[in-house]
């Protein structure tokens, strides 16, 4: 997605590329079973598409509403978008739980992380200007309020870090993808410590979230993947899944500068699942029967049925790849 085109040396890149970490359909089989899938995938394709066009048509409209109902309004249509593609989502911690102004931070395997970050933690988006140019979603992104950040000049930098400080300022929340390249999911980048010098100037929490898909490299957008490539992957991966994890929030004020709190969100988002341990059921026993020597109606006996407990299945991770978003350090 990045073109032949040489990168500045101060860009984050990624060793991920289609051919080695992507996992592309298998094509050339002539069986019902095989057509069938291309007809799903096709109408998928096309949901999925009609879903973001619906968007931009009502993108004025929504414009004009109050800010609680645009956000709603907007949160459900990312997810509808998500939906239409034929992406699950598990959304694990508690987002609403979190509140005032949030550096939200996670790491970057897809164009999907952006709506699937979008339905539960909706706000101002920061993206390479590149975006913008693009059809359809550039238009989207812009009135979607995306801080676009030019990767090509290093001097626009501490620019667009005082744009991110004021949205915080503002009790604003904002979004960024701090490994400044896609990954495939396996292996992720260091969190670069731009971004996160907005926190520190504002006094704004960081709020880590891990991003993971199944099955690992259908949903990676990677080095020189085209878009087209890529949407063809994830309509025709079956049962694609994407887990959702929201961490804890970390305080920047505990932090003496961006590099520490970068490493500290990195470790975060990198550190592995924990398996919840399954919790047995308690056993209740039976009451005893009485059974006095005069004739009496037999007591019934009564046993207690209790619901477990549930577990959040957790998504395998997925690799990482070169790059949608980039942001310099």
């Amino acid at each position: 997605m990045n073109g032949s085109t040489a990168l500045p040396p101060w860009l984050p890149t990624a060793p991920c590329t289609p051919g080695r970490c992507a996992a592309h359909p298998e094509t050339g089989r002539d069986d019902p079973a095989e057509r069938a899938g291309a007809v799903l995938a096709a109408a998928r394709l096309a949901a999925g598409i009609g879903a973001v066009l619906v968007g931009v048509l009502l993108a004025p409209a929504a414009g004009l509403l109050p800010a609680a109902a645009r956000l709603a309004l907007v949160r459900s249509w990312v997810r509808a978008v998500v939906r239409a593609f034929g992406v699950r989502v598990r959304y694990e911690g508690a987002a609403d739980a979190v509140t005032g102004p949030l550096l939200v931070v996670a790491n970057h395997v897809s164009w999907l992380d952006i709506p699937l970050v979008a339905a539960v933690l909706p706000g101002r988006m920061v993206a390479k200007t590149e975006v913008r140019r693009w059809p359809v979603l550039g238009t989207l992104a812009a009135l979607g309020g995306t801080l676009f950040i030019d990767r090509d000049r290093l001097r626009a930098l501490p620019a667009t870090v005082r744009a991110m400080s004021g949205v915080l300022a503002d009790g604003g929340r904002v979004v960024v993808f701090p490994e400044g390249s896609t990954w495939c999911g396996r292996a992720r980048g260091r969190f670069r410590p731009a971004a996160f010098q907005a926190a520190l100037d504002s006094g704004s929490a960081v709020l880590p979230v891990r991003i993971d898909y199944r099955p690992t490299g259908a949903a990676a957008y990677v080095g020189d993947d085209p878009l087209g490539a890529s949407l063809w992957r994830v309509v025709t991966a079956r049962r694609m899944v994407a887990s959702i994890r929201i961490l804890d929030p970390i305080s920047s004020v505990q932090y003496p500068d961006r590099r520490a709190l970068a490493a500290a969100a990195e470790r975060a988002v990198a550190r592995p699942t924990v398996a919840r341990p399954t919790v047995p059921e308690p056993t209740v026993p039976e009451p005893t029967v009485l059974r006095p020597t005069a004739p009496q109606p037999t007591v019934a006996k009564d046993s207690a049925n209790l619901s477990s407990l549930s577990v959040h299945q957790r998504v395998s991770s997925r690799p990482t790849a070169a790059s949608s978003f980039r942001t310099p350090a």
